[in-house]
């Protein structure tokens, strides 16, 4: 029996920030469907706990060890090759061995490929070929390398450029390559037109009976605040710069009208420079909490003011599923089909957000978190987003 290769760059679970959520749930409808052998990244010892439930759902697996620490120094033989830094970065003869000889034995004949960096691994003459790109990383360094000053400015300029190289030329090479929203399809195909006709897109889902409105959790928060949340992992570098704007900019301009307002930010792994907004008047750092669904189904606002954002915010689409006001700026909007103001508030600047966090607060927008959870009832169901890759896997040669 044929089966069907599933490389990932990161283990696909657990599914608790925005690229596992994805890649776990394409692992999940691919299992279903086909016999599937998963090679995967392990980059977090402690993901190592969860190798067995995973690999009970596949016909084989390999997983490769990576130290975060080492794989940056490995990345810098980029400089020397002339390659970007990403693909040494993540670069495994082990994981290269075992995908060679699962070829050879010819019990694949298709492969998805999750992450431009795992194109390497594909042996080129594999039948069917597909990549689930995500995001245009490129442009995310890009937008990085105006953010930063020298010499992070040259390096990030440097990988923008190598990257959207390497992205064409995966275009080029693969039988589809898929985006998580029709914008990012449109931005990779104006950059490649030449390979405009294998670039397709499919959007996430939510797992909206997980992230249900009606669920009694207990109140994580005191009797007397007012809560915005914040959700996401904070060793995320857009992740903690949103923070740390809207901790010194919008929030003491929001606790001069509500000083019950506390803001809480909700995630795994914040930096130094995270924990120190605890100095500041109203803010509360948890750091990884067991269950994120309390804090937002007791919040009276959520935020997601990223100034850099890539792609589809999950944290987005969660609060929208729990039916939360969710004011978020127009990046962490980019490529989420809901309509400003009538499911979500946009925060374009200081002003905006703080104007849209007060009215949220004080309940003017009761209808709203309904109108938001009605969106992703309709346009946010995995098994349906994701059936757009079934045309190209085609079951006569994977069964």
């Amino acid at each position: 029996m044929s089966g069907l290769l599933y490389l990932v760059h990161r283990l696909p679970y657990p599914p608790e920030k925005g690229d596992k959520i994805r890649s776990f749930h394409l692992l999940r409808y691919l299992s279903a469907r086909h016999p599937v052998y998963l090679g995967a990244f392990i980059d977090d010892p402690a993901d190592r706990a969860h190798v067995d439930a995973l690999a009970s759902w596949c016909e084989g697996s390999h997983f490769a060890d990576l130290s975060p620490r080492t794989a940056r120094l490995r990345s810098l033989a980029g400089l020397v090759s002339g390659e970007p830094l990403t693909l040494p970065y993540y670069r495994d003869a082990g994981l290269r061995r075992w995908v060679r000889d699962l070829v050879d034995t010819g019990k694949v004949q298709a492969v998805v490929a999750f992450s431009s960096a795992m194109a390497r691994f594909v042996p080129p003459e594999v039948p069917i070929k597909l990549m689930d790109m995500v995001d245009v990383d490129s442009d995310k360094w890009a937008r990085y390398a105006h953010a930063r000053s020298w010499p992070l400015s040259w390096l990030y300029r440097r990988e923008a450029a190598k990257l959207a190289a390497w992205e064409g030329q995966v275009a080029r090479e693969f039988d589809a390559t898929f985006l998580v929203s029709r914008q990012e399809a449109g931005l990779l195909r104006q950059v490649h037109p030449e390979a405009s006709d294998r670039i397709h897109w499919f959007e996430n889902g939510v797992d909206y009976e997980y992230f249900r409105p009606d669920a009694a959790w207990p109140n994580p928060f005191a009797a007397d605040e007012q809560a915005i949340v914040f959700t996401g992992a904070m060793d995320y570098w857009p992740n903690a710069d949103a923070v740390g704007w809207f901790a010194r900019e919008a929030l003491p301009l929001i606790r001069a009208s509500l000083p019950a307002v506390r803001f809480y930010i909700v995630g795994s792994r914040p930096g130094a420079a995270v924990r120190e907004l605890q100095s500041l008047a109203g803010v509360r750092v948890t750091g990884r909490v067991a269950d994120v669904r309390p804090y937002l189904q007791h919040a009276a606002c959520v935020v997601a003011p990223l100034r850099l954002a890539r792609g589809v915010q999950n944290k987005v689409l969660e609060a929208m599923s729990m039916a939360k006001a969710v004011v978020a700026s127009r990046e962490a909007l980019e490529g989420i089909q809901a309509e400003i103001g009538r499911e979500v508030l946009a925060g374009s600047d200081l002003p905006a957000t703080v104007t849209a966090v007060l009215a949220a607060c004080r309940g003017e927008h009761a209808e709203l978190g309904q109108r938001a959870r009605a969106r992703i009832l309709q346009a946010y169901d995995w098994n349906r987003n994701l059936a757009r890759l079934d045309a190209w896997l085609d079951p006569s040669l994977i069964h």
